[in-house]
């Protein structure tokens, strides 16, 4: 949805005085603005938590949410291990035991399940996607959602009742990092190696450990030398802040506050900031765009009149708005759908011509985004600031009702540091941007996580195949699949949740579910016919990549190219230099061209492209 602006290959059926924006005027902005932003570091600049960084791998292991759980090392043997208890496990595991498998071991690097929300417990962290199609198993648990978009903290208590309901905590390991998997050749199984010194076989491993797993930090010069109190927001320190998610942060009422980044996250925690620090600085390199939020407490009479099968229903109907399909009517006001919206008003006075249309409806949606920010901020020169001036996609979209006001409030300031590409430094006392320094006494780190970075970097897993080779050696030109889910030199490994973040589309959970439902299936297939190893041959990946994933699709299309987008981690931060060979990555059919060709691939029934044994 957001791909190279290129005016002259627009197609402009309708005038300025009808779209009500110039569109060359804004190619140009867009582009003096992402040039404004571009770094031939790219990913570089980001620091990968380890010891040799300020915040150490003990920094990820230790839980702040919990006591350490002592337990001793186990040696056993499974037939599966599930690497990770966030919703890729969880959804996994449940499919299995639907499929009628069940000797299961969760490993999960938390202290119960959850995965990015059990760890992300910032003030006012919540989910941009309704609740009724995003969480999993909704049908299958009998839950209903309080509100049309659920927090953090009910989002957790939902992982955690589908721990209870499929029976998985008997199985599960909590506080527990895998630290090397090893395909074991004369045994045909997986060695599976912690930090708590367990050495676990299994037969199959699902790698589930999500997009969001291990956070990142901005590779800052002086970041280490910071005197004061700091923390990701990941790892959100409410001994210090005080309060609870729900706000209330009074342990800042003396405290100035600089928070660095101004991504999904900074967008839903700084309201809770600027209302309980006495000073806040907000470090902004590039706006979010932040579209109105329209959240409300779930209809009880709809919720009664609800018929089996409905999640998967609605799951589907809210794919098809968002990729510019028809839009039911319970997604009329989700802003998701609203580029589909303008897009479809758009052609309509076109007389239903859509072609050459997108661009444009993506201007008209930025510029509507854009509006929100003039109606909210009552500073023009910081409502200016505040702008993004990308197409919608280039970044993650936000939605918050909250966060533009809190710019009006005379403790908050936003200091841009576009025009330096980023903060300049950090010293003992504070931060240095566009040659000033802010002196704080705590700095927020929310920097995001591993998402895009190199693929050793964001697994953090030394995993190696038959005859000892190292998966990042197997994809050192790009990664290497069939389905998004197996490699070929890696028997019986699934990488469930995909290699990519938004492969499937905007709802992550639904996409998780597909390709869940679709490992249950293979696994109790090689169970059945009592097949102990199953390897993807070169051919069957070949003709992944070249029949699947290089044909053009009309699905979800991240970041653009890297000449068109400002920078992000949709697109590794708008540079040639790729660390990732995406493309190879995403599947841009969408959602439902992926559901028809795995259940394609399972009615042959043959296993088409795994040597078995």
């Amino acid at each position: 949805m957001c791909g190279e602006i290129s005016m002259a290959e627009i197609d402009q059926p309708l005038s300025e005085a009808i779209l009500g924006f110039d569109p060359n005027e804004l190619s140009q902005r867009y582009a003096k603005e992402r040039e404004k932003r571009i770094r031939p570091d790219a990913e570089a600049q980001y620091l990968r938590i380890s010891n040799d960084s300020p915040f150490s791998n003990k920094y990820l292991e230790d839980d702040p949410y919990s006591e350490k759980l002592e337990r001793a090392p186990l040696k056993e043997q499974r037939e599966i291990i599930l690497v990770g208890g966030g919703w890729v496990g969880l959804l996994t595991a449940a499919r299995l035991i639907e499929a009628g498998v069940r000797d299961i071991r969760i490993i999960e690097s938390g202290s119960d399940f959850g995965g990015t929300w059990y760890w992300n417990r910032y003030p006012g962290a919540q989910c941009d996607i309704e609740s009724y199609s995003y969480l999993p198993l909704l049908e299958e648990t009998g839950y209903i959602p309080k509100l049309r978009f659920s927090y953090a903290s009910e989002i957790y208590e939902h992982a955690q009742r589908i721990g209870k309901h499929f029976d998985l905590y008997k199985d599960a390991i909590f506080q527990t990092w895998v630290t090397e998997l090893r395909w074991l050749e004369d045994e045909s199984m997986w060695l599976v190696s912690t930090n708590r010194g367990d050495e676990m076989r299994a037969r199959h491993i699902c790698l589930g450990t999500g997009p969001a797993n291990r956070p990142r930090l901005p590779g800052i010069p002086g970041v280490e030398k910071f005197k004061g109190h700091s923390f990701h927001t990941c790892r959100w320190d409410y001994k210090y802040t005080g309060g609870n998610p729900e706000g209330g942060l009074i342990g800042l009422a003396d405290k100035t506050v600089g928070i660095i980044g101004t991504g999904a996250t900074a967008v839903q925690c700084i309201p809770a900031l600027g209302e309980g620090a006495k000073q806040l600085f907000v470090f902004q390199r590039t706006p979010s765009s932040v579209d109105t939020r329209n959240n409300k407490e779930t209809d009880q009479k709809w919720a009664k009149s609800l018929k089996p099968g409905w999640q998967k229903e609605r799951q589907r109907k809210f794919g098809e708005a968002f990729l510019g399909r028809s839009i039911d009517p319970a997604f009329i006001d989700d802003g998701w759908t609203r580029l589909t919206r303008n897009l479809l008003d758009l052609a309509d006075k076109a007389n239903g011509k859509i072609d050459g249309l997108m661009q444009l409806a993506d201007f008209k949606t930025m510029e509507e985004i854009r509006s929100l920010v003039d109606d909210n901020v009552k500073n023009p020169e910081v409502a200016g600031k505040l702008k993004a001036y990308y197409n919608q996609f280039c970044k993650r979209p936000t939605f918050n009702d909250f966060y533009l006001d809190t710019f009006n409030r005379s403790n908050v300031e936003l200091v841009d540091v576009s025009s330096t590409k980023g903060v300049e430094a950090i010293n003992a006392t504070g931060i240095i941007a566009n040659g000033k320094e802010y002196k704080v006494d705590c700095i927020i780190y929310a920097s995001g996580f591993e998402i895009t970075s190199s693929y050793e970097r964001r697994l953090g897993i030394p995993i190696f195949g038959i005859d000892g080779k190292s998966i990042y050696e197997h994809w050192q030109d790009g990664m290497r699949t069939m389905h998004g889910l197996m490699v070929s030199g890696f028997p019986n490994l699934y990488l469930c949740g995909g290699g990519f973040v938004f492969q499937l589309g905007a709802n992550y959970a639904h996409g998780i579910d597909v390709q869940a439902s679709h490992v249950a299936y293979t696994i109790s297939q090689l169970r059945n016919r009592g097949i102990k190893s199953a390897n993807v041959s070169i051919d069957a990946e070949e003709r992944w990549i070249t029949d699947q994933l290089e044909t053009e699709g009309s699905g979800f299309i991240l970041g653009g190219s890297p000449d068109s987008c400002t920078p992000g981690y949709y697109n590794q931060e708008g540079t040639s230099k790729r660390y990732r060979n995406v493309n190879q990555e995403t599947y841009g059919k969408g959602v439902g061209a992926y559901v028809r060709l795995l259940r394609k691939w399972r009615a042959d029934g043959t296993l088409d492209g795994l040597d078995l044994d």
